[in-house]
């Protein structure tokens, strides 16, 4: 039978098949003992694999996670491992855009290998929950058959890229940030500086200032859209920030640059990524993003650092040459644009088209939003959506860091076709951008973090919202709600109007699920502020929290008052004494459902908690390149039994030269790959100074590289070869060795110099 490879091998970069092959290959090894567990887990993890949360227990929606994916299996004992539970599996879409072929595609493995649901997040992306790990290399190889990829989409990396999904629509743009957000995502997506870092890094882009549109303003790096006239010539560029994120305590990010042209925009990227990788905190977890760093050194010495690196870069064509295809990106719509006129509209149209539509700068064309409830659609609806969009769109088709879907270039004439199409799938909901649309982070459901349910407090607050959203007050209408399972902010609750993220307490010995609330955030102007945690309040007790805060709001505000001048202006006090019987849980007898979760019957319990994967353990880079060379000298050993003596020669020997080059790094980042400048380099910093010798066999492995180098041309024997993988084999056990030697004297020595070396 032929598998997904056999299948694909045509349809599949072959750049992009090697990767997944190799990822396969790891895969094996693992199983057989034959690679570390820390470094698989960030290897998968880079590949986009989570382990998740298995409680056995059930989801926010009611469904037994148990009960759906082991019917048959022991119920009162929970897998211990990757490799007897699913997992999840994110895949990445950069700036959002998709289509629907890709849609088509997504909608298959989420039925062949998930539970039919697919979910939108934060950054843009897909996850697939309660994935088998054995089943991702077919999942990834289909994925990259429709020109996807789920590469470095967890793990210390560089996470999706994200992008307004108006770019190029919205009427208050100062251009169209769409190519440089997909040629940022491209030029960082492997690229040898950003493999050496010690937490994610994350990098959004934004038409405008005014609006919400990339979040600027809580990422590591962010560029917003500005022109500016020289010599009566307008040119592009970016005010670009740096330094910001959200998690436990969140940073504003810092101006890095008023007007950064576009040509230096990928540069400057890159050397802010060297610079991160070398001067990061790589021991410390919680104090490993690039935003400690910037407050540590502050933006001036960060910026001269940055600068200074960008003197001293090799020159990269890919730096300018995307510039070149700019001008010429354009979006196609399928229609010609057409007024709506007078036409018999259907039920509800109206209030639908008021949230969920916007009009474009192009005159006749709207952007439709299609409200997904806590980000989930089904299988069965993304192929209807699919459809819908070859109907209307075409392939203008974006996801948003709303956790909606978008259509863009919909001809207005179209609208109420358009309405009555998503009315026979339950995708219909107003609402969309309103106090109705919140956004929850996994929480309980999957994140083995998550301490109270996120989504299951998000649903019920929607389904509670949904009946009265026709009579909301305006002034309540377009305020947004955002909640974390825990107080890490991957529901951002930190720049809502009203957050909450999930905590705990104990009443009499029993636990008690509960939620900070949050006050005080802005979501507009790029995320221009951050609220702070008012109190914590009972999971049950939050629904009428909320009714009590809008409803003072609506009643007590001054004029066009904001929501975050009101709650400035009555202040914590008063805000803790309207709030004051919510904060208190009865006791047990009186109310037992205080002493459950949303959507889980069962008393609450943290018993169930373990740690989390958001950023994987810290691997560093010369680690990674030492499992490289291992995995190749392993497919040397493949290839020897094949009898294809040759290919297993050159493997073995590109083993060597791997493992070189890792330590190498270790003292001089931009080593590259031609095999005479790493042996040269390998001679000069590790042999002749002894570091690489070994106690008893001084400068044997070393010369084993040196011999094989000497005699590149040589046809060599099977038995030769048999004999070269060996000494492969040890090579680069001693280069383990060395790097645990180099590892032990930097974290003796002083801290580390700002330049990377050079070669000589």
């Amino acid at each position: 039978m032929l598998t997904w490879k056999d299948k694909l091998a045509e349809q599949i970069d072959p750049e992009l098949a090697r990767e997944i092959d190799i990822f396969e290959l790891q895969l094996e090894q693992r199983k057989n003992g034959e690679l570390d567990e820390k470094i698989f887990a960030e290897i998968r993890l880079r590949r986009g694999i989570y382990g998740q949360r298995y409680d056995n227990g059930q989801r926010h929606d009611g469904i037994s996670t148990q009960e759906l994916h082991y019917p048959s299996g022991d119920l009162t004992k929970g897998p211990e491992t990757m490799w007897d539970a699913p997992g999840m599996q994110r895949i990445k879409i950069p700036f959002g855009g998709l289509t629907a072929k890709q849609m088509d595609v997504l909608a298959d493995l989420s039925e062949e290998y998930s539970d039919s649901i697919l979910h939108v997040t934060t950054r843009q992306d897909f996850q697939l929950h309660f994935v088998h790990i054995d089943d991702t290399p077919s999942l990834m190889r289909r994925l990259a058959a429709a020109d996807i990829t789920t590469r470095e989409a967890c793990g210390n990396s560089v996470r999706n890229v994200t992008a307004c999904p108006l770019a190029g629509v919205c009427q208050e743009e100062s251009f169209d940030v769409t190519p440089y957000a997909k040629s940022c995502a491209q030029f960082l997506l492997g690229h040898p500086d950003t493999q050496d870092f010690g937490r994610k890094f994350k990098a959004a882009f934004s038409g405008c200032k005014e609006h919400a549109c990339g979040l600027v303003s809580m990422h590591d790096i962010g560029a917003i859209a500005v022109t500016r006239n020289t010599n009566g010539k307008q040119e592009r560029g970016f005010e670009f920030y740096v330094g910001g994120g959200l998690g436990a305590v969140p940073h504003q990010a810092k101006l890095f640059d008023s007007f950064l042209p576009e040509g230096e925009l990928l540069p400057i990227t890159q050397a802010i990524s060297r610079v991160f990788a070398r001067l990061g905190e790589k021991t410390n977890r919680s104090r490993a993003r690039i935003k400690f760093l910037v407050a540590q050194l502050g933006i001036e010495k960060f910026r001269e650092l940055v600068l200074e690196e960008r003197k001293t870069m090799p020159e990269d064509p890919s730096w300018k040459n995307y510039l070149s295809q700019i001008a010429n990106y354009q979006e196609k719509p399928l229609k010609k644009p057409q007024a709506l006129g007078e036409k018999r509209l259907p039920k509800d149209f109206n209030l639908w088209r008021q949230t969920n539509v916007y009009q474009q700068r192009q005159s006749g064309y709207v952007v439709a939003t299609i409200s997904l409830p806590l980000g989930d659609i089904s299988a069965w609806q993304m192929r209807r959506v699919a459809d819908i969009a070859r109907r209307f769109t075409g392939d203008n088709i974006r996801t948003t860091v709303e956790q909606n879907i978008v259509l863009r270039w919909v001809s207005e004439a179209d609208l109420p076709d358009l309405y009555h199409a998503l009315q026979k799938i339950g995708l219909e909901a107003p609402g969309a951008g309103t106090i109705v649309n919140i956004v929850a982070c996994p929480g309980t459901d999957t994140c083995k973090l998550g301490i109270a349910s996120s989504r299951g407090l998000a649903s019920e607050i929607r389904k509670r919202l949904s009946t009265k959203f026709a009579e909301i007050d305006e002034a309540v209408r377009n305020l947004r709600i955002k909640i974390s399972g825990c107080f890490n902010s991957c529901g951002q609750h930190h720049i809502a109007d009203i957050g909450f993220y999930g905590t705990s307490r104990t009443i009499n010995n029993r636990k008690v699920p509960h939620f900070q609330l949050v006050l005080g955030g802005k979501w507009t102007e790029n995320a221009d502020s951050y609220g702070l945690a008012m109190g914590s309040v009972p999971a049950k007790n939050i629904p009428d929290v909320l009714d009590r805060v809008t409803e003072s709001y609506v009643q007590n505000r001054q004029q066009k008052q904001s929501f975050q001048d009101f709650i400035k202006h009555i202040g914590k006090k008063e805000l803790r004494e309207m709030l004051k019987d919510l904060l208190e849980v009865p006791s047990y007898e009186v109310s037992p459902n205080h002493y459950s979760d949303w959507g889980n019957p069962r008393e609450f319990t943290m018993g169930d908690m373990g740690a989390g994967e958001c950023a994987g353990e810290i691997v560093s880079l010369a680690q990674f390149d030492l499992a490289n060379s291992e995995r190749l000298v392993f497919e040397a050993q493949l290839k020897l039994d094949e009898e294809s003596y040759k290919s297993a020669d050159q493997l073995a020997y590109q083993a060597m030269l791997t493992a070189a080059q890792a330590l190498i790094k270790t003292e001089f980042l931009d080593i590259s790959t031609d095999p005479e400048t790493i042996v040269r380099e390998f001679k000069k910093r590790f042999h002749e100074t002894e570091l690489f010798h070994d106690k008893y066999a001084k400068g044997k492995f070393a010369r084993y590289l040196f011999n094989r180098h000497e005699s590149d041309t040589q046809e060599r024997t099977a038995e030769q070869v048999h004999r070269l993988i060996e000494e492969a084999q040890l090579f680069i056990e001693a280069a383990h060795t060395c790097n645990d030697k180099i590892t032990t004297l930097q974290a003796t020595s002083m801290p580390p110099s700002t330049s990377l070396g050079t070669a000589t």
